[in-house]
């Protein structure tokens, strides 16, 4: 550990029941497990055993950087955090990225990351102020929303702090609830924010005045440079009279737009997020009612359903000549592809059109709105705006909603501004019976509700732009762990072509929640042709569904941003960022091997924990893929297990159980782990 740069080398065990504080060497965790998810999966190993829920006070939410953290490094201001998710269905343990400034602030504090166990007896914050940890009541900040929460705390204990903070809903257990940082990152996907509110901690504040030493600055200043091909332009505030982020979302704006580009973590070169300046508040606005807007991805959406899900192949799939990662395609630059490419020809280019789907129309008050409040109650856009919108869009049509009364005095429309601030109101306030039901999430809503009718009639109001025909889907987007589709082939972002979906399939398989927020499976253009017109018997596709997983977990260890990396054509990336970083150098062959090792344990965590084998995911999974994608195409029951047997064998995995073998645990490195799978019976013969 001593010759290691980029880890502080403590981590803090924080018990909100006893209001204790000690010191963990973060020495027993790395290099072995890098940092991130990877030591949290040990951590969680080692101290949470089964039976555990996610409202249990024994559950623990375990924070973490990585090595690239705070020095510089292009997205290195990323952290992780794992627990046992209540938004899962059911209940697993589960993970949640977060970008922005907090995981940089708690190294320079001289932590790589904290342990949060047991549960307060009053609503309570912390605050980490360097090496000292203090427990305050929260009792007066209980109650308030996120940006009032984070002013407030600035005001008690200084401007120069970083917090994360839960909103109304995280206290009031909704499960999809969020937890957002000082710059409007968030966890959300895991609600983990429920969490939060279970054990009474509304925030954790952290002043750190300390450095972080890296392994080489001239390294660092070289990925700069060089990661992410970044346009290096600026990003000046823009005056324009249409709203238009994506070539398909553009429509006028009364009065224009005002909107910039920022960086949304520590240390990176790119300007992805979108900041909307001056806009209508949903709640807690200024004076005049105004307020600005974070936006990346799912965000726009809110604004204006978009004519067709419609997907180009380069945001999956890359060429040498044109070899581009995400922050290209959302960042603005304008960056013009090289024409000489013979790939463009053959379609890397080409719009894939999918299925029509004007659930309502444009609104631009509306679309900040929604996204106000979602930041401000502390609840998951992607849910909110993908799930419960299109739901209540496409059940209204079927009919299905007439017998339903919110008790909200107004006709069910999301594409109303107003009707969706009353409708987030009940389920973030638990507001009478059916605030109550949707504050369980969309999930376990439909099933108390009634899943044939309320999650299984079919919307008759999709019609694909490619075949023509009406496409059968479900008003329900569920697609498995109690989840939305996410580039399902179906759905929203329904268009993407079966090369792609069918292993995002396996990746959400082997998950516990939408994988593709981190993986957004990546490959060559050759291997598209490949492998597209039979992908479920191709020997490229397993081996290739394993790398993006390896590749997931790096990201989530290093810490890096899931729009920088993988680099399809520049596989040394993440050994250059370790070097950079640590020190030490490394190869990728290496890191690929910790980073399997991870998976392992992560999949260790499943079957002990919660009982996972071949049966339950492969029976969680495929449904959604039995109804059509955008050619019409659905999922084989014969051929998907197939291509399960051939990932599971690229794995080490047995075929039977989907269990690792005992040689597949000692290669790597966890003998420990084998010796208790087969004391538990869980270790296939």
């Amino acid at each position: 550990m001593e010759k290691l740069f980029g880890y502080v080398g403590k981590i803090a065990r924080i018990n909100l029941t006893d209001s204790t504080v000690t010191d963990v060497p973060t020495s027993n965790y790395v290099p072995k497990y890098i940092g991130g998810r990877g030591v949290c999966n040990k951590i969680f190993w080692d101290e949470v055993g089964p039976g555990v829920g996610a409202f249990d006070s024994e559950n623990k939410l375990i924070f973490m950087t990585g090595p690239t953290t705070s020095t510089g490094i292009p997205t290195g201001g990323r952290s992780t955090m794992c627990a046992i998710s209540p938004n899962n269905l059911p209940e697993q343990y589960c993970w949640s990225g977060i970008g922005g400034f907090f995981g940089s602030m708690v190294k320079f504090a001289g932590y790589d990351g904290f342990i949060i166990e047991g549960k307060a007896a009053e609503p309570t914050y912390v605050f980490i102020d360097d090496d000292k940890i203090s427990f305050h009541s929260a009792k007066g900040l209980w109650g308030m929303i996120v940006h009032h929460t984070q002013k407030k705390l600035e005001e008690i204990l200084g401007d120069d702090i970083n917090s994360i903070v839960i909103g109304p809903a995280g206290e009031n257990l909704v499960r999809n609830a969020s937890i957002t940082t000082s710059n409007d990152s968030v966890a959300a996907k895991a609600g983990f924010g429920a969490v939060f509110g279970s054990k009474n901690l509304k925030a954790i504040s952290v002043r750190g005045t300390g450095v972080v030493k890296a392994g080489s600055v001239e390294k660092i200043l070289k990925l700069q440079k060089t990661m992410g091909k970044p346009a290096y332009e600026p990003r000046p505030i823009k005056y324009k009279d249409r709203f238009d982020p994506r070539p398909h979302i553009n429509f006028p704006v009364p009065g224009g737009v005002k909107e910039g580009r920022v960086a949304c973590s520590y240390g990176c070169n790119q300007h992805c997020n979108l900041i909307l300046l001056d806009v209508k508040a949903g709640i807690g606005g200024n004076d005049k009612g105004r307020t600005h807007v974070v936006n990346k991805c799912v965000g726009i959406y809110a604004y204006q359903m978009m004519e067709d899900s419609g997907w180009t192949p380069q945001m999956s799939f890359n060429s040498p000549e044109n070899d581009y990662n995400g922050c290209r395609f959302i960042s603005g630059d304008g960056f013009t592809p090289d024409q000489s490419d013979p790939a463009i020809e053959q379609g890397l280019l080409t719009r894939r059109y999918g299925d029509i789907v004007n659930y309502w129309d444009g609104d631009y008050d509306r679309g900040n709105v929604i996204n106000d409040l979602c930041t401000q109650y502390g609840i998951d856009r992607w849910d909110v705006v993908i799930w419960y919108m299109s739901w209540l869009a496409m059940g209204k049509a079927e009919g299905v909603l007439d017998d339903i009364d919110f008790g909200l005095g107004m006709e069910i429309d999301p594409g109303s501004e107003e009707f969706m601030k009353r409708f987030l109101e009940m389920i973030v306030y638990r507001k009478g019976k059916y605030g109550d039901i949707f504050a369980e999430g969309m999930a376990r809503a439909i099933r108390t509700l009634g899943m044939d009718k309320y999650g299984k009639t079919i919307y008759n109001g999709r019609t694909s732009v490619r075949t023509k025909e009406k496409h059968m889907i479900p008003i329900s987007l569920e697609s498995a762990w109690g989840h939305c589709c996410h580039w399902s082939g179906r759905g929203f972002q329904g268009s993407n072509d079966i090369a792609c979906w069918l292993p995002i399939a396996i990746e959400l398989m082997t998950a516990t929640r939408d994988a593709q927020t981190n993986t957004h499976h990546h490959d060559s253009w050759e291997w598209f042709l490949d492998v597209r017109d039979d992908p479920y018997h191709n020997p490229r596709v397993a081996p290739s569904i394993v790398r993006n997983e390896h590749c997931s977990e790096l990201k989530e260890a290093l810490m890096s941003c899931e729009f920088q990396l993988p680099t399809v054509f520049d596989k040394e990336t993440e050994a250059d960022m370790y070097e950079a970083a640590t020190g030490v150098k490394t190869t990728h062959e290496e890191l690929y091997l910790a980073a399997e090792r991870m998976k392992n344990l992560f999949r260790a965590i499943l079957i002990r924990n919660h009982g996972r084998t071949r049966e339950m995911e492969v029976k969680e999974v495929f449904p959604i893929l039995t109804y059509p994608d955008a050619d019409g195409k659905v999922a084989d029951w014969d051929d998907f297990n197939h291509l399960v047997d051939m990932y599971y064998d690229e794995r080490g995995w047995d075929r039977a159980t989907g269990w690792p073998t005992r040689e597949t645990y000692e290669r790597l490195g966890l003998k420990e782990v084998a010796d208790e799978m087969e004391k538990l019976g869980k270790l296939p013969q």
